[in-house]
């Protein structure tokens, strides 16, 4: 056995351990990840590729190249892309990229953009037609917005914090000291393309002189200054203190009663095991949120258990760390794909699926839904609720078997 058919021995040993034989025969996923496929007769050269091979890739999609004999030969769509692939636009004060409906067709319902802004770099005023998830994944930035009632709301952010702005809800963001920030932006709308935003400085640059003179209350030789073109992201100063941004924003209106913002790290984890443990965010804990979240950490050859989703499709994020998952979808299908810290995943809804760490350090992970509230549905939950008779009957397991098969929905499951 090569190496490759060692480590899909060993990982799936680990994950076989916490059900039976029996259940794994049942759901197929869990089986000798390709160690089968991978052992040759003599004579036998289906399991070479003596022709031309990026080795790099190759190495980074093992599940993709050689795939485990629980995949089905009729593949279900490819549900990854990596960043690293996306364009970036550049900027004096900070870059953009995107994962979209176009880079990964099977995501339909969600799309990412990936920002990075120097210190005192502005993500310039605009709103969207899609909400507007954010995750901090470096550094820090201030935010800013004003509700339906013309309230504002300023704050500053650090790594992991969250924040939700509707769509139609005007914003701006900006990198503070000493380094700006880095985030990931995730709209409910998988045809949304950041470039297709409503600008300050295009939408004024695109009204009538008189119009805009009038409605500003300003003349139109005071309008001779504004930009032509959209500025997007741009260099400014880095702001002043928070309380002063605060007070004067919020004018003789006040602050808005809304927090368009979430300290993920500060909130209790919801669930932990050996195996790891997840954090959710959704609107029974952030208010405004639209989106639910699930921030899920596995230590090595931990498990996100087998599970779907009944009510949204997942947009996943991948932070730090290596893993693979498998999703079983309709019609006898079933594909295999491994992630990499960069990455961005996608599981149809009602799909059943696992993560596996892969690696030797924790992996770190999103789960993003276009729901204001999280949902899953364990399978071990699901069968050990269920009359056992019926079960047995189902898996061809006897009674010890069936008494074997873990009641709790723990979520993450140690190696």
């Amino acid at each position: 056995m090569d190496n490759e058919g060692k480590r899909d021995s060993v990982s799936r040993r680990g994950f076989l351990g916490v059900g039976s034989a029996g259940l794994a025969a049942a759901v197929g996923v869990l089986s000798a990840g390709g160690a089968a496929a991978q052992s040759q007769t003599p004579g036998d050269r289906s399991r070479t590729d003596p022709g031309p091979a990026n080795s790099g890739l190759d190495a980074q999609n093992a599940d993709s190249a050689w795939p485990p004999a629980t995949d089905s030969k009729s593949l279900i769509p490819v549900f990854k892309y990596p960043f690293s692939l996306a364009n970036k636009r550049t900027y004096t004060g900070g870059w953009s990229r995107e994962v979209t409906v176009r880079e990964m067709p099977v995501s339909k319902s969600l799309a990412g953009v990936n920002m990075r802004l120097t210190a005192g770099g502005v993500r310039e005023l605009h709103w969207h037609t899609a909400g507007e998830w954010a995750i901090m994944l470096y550094g820090a930035a201030r935010i800013t917005a004003i509700d339906a009632d013309g309230k504002s709301f300023v704050a500053d952010t650090k790594k992991y914090d969250l924040w939700f702005f509707p769509s139609g809800i005007p914003h701006s963001i900006q990198g503070l000291e000493p380094d700006g920030a880095e985030f990931m932006l995730v709209f409910d709308d998988g045809n949304f393309s950041e470039s297709e935003t409503v600008l300050l400085s295009d939408s004024m640059a695109h009204l009538p002189p008189e119009v805009l003179s009038r409605n500003l209350g300003i003349t139109e030789q005071a309008l001779r200054s504004f930009p032509r073109q959209e500025l997007f992201i741009f260099q400014t100063a880095v702001p002043g203190s928070l309380e002063a941004d605060q007070r004067v924003a919020a004018g003789a209106l006040g602050k808005s009663p809304h927090d368009f913002a979430f300290k993920t790290m500060d909130m209790p984890v919801t669930k932990r095991t050996k195996g790891g443990e997840v954090r959710i965010v959704d609107s029974s804990n952030f208010k405004v949120s639209t989106t639910a979240m699930a921030m899920v950490t596995l230590h090595p050859g931990g498990l996100r258990e087998l599970h779907w989703h009944p009510n949204a499709s997942e947009w996943q994020y991948y932070i730090a760390g290596k893993g693979r998952m498998t999703v079983v979808a309709t019609g006898n299908k079933a594909r295999t794909m491994d992630f990499q810290a960069g990455d961005v995943g996608y599981v149809e809804k009602t799909l059943l699926h696992y993560v596996e760490n892969t690696g030797d350090t924790d992996l770190v992970f999103l789960e993003v839904f276009a729901s204001s509230i999280f949902q899953d549905i364990s399978l071990t939950e699901w069968l050990t609720h269920t009359p056992p008779e019926l079960v047995m009957a189902h898996l061809n397991i006897d009674r010890a078997t069936m008494d074997a098969i873990q009641k709790e929905k723990l979520v993450v499951l140690p190696g």
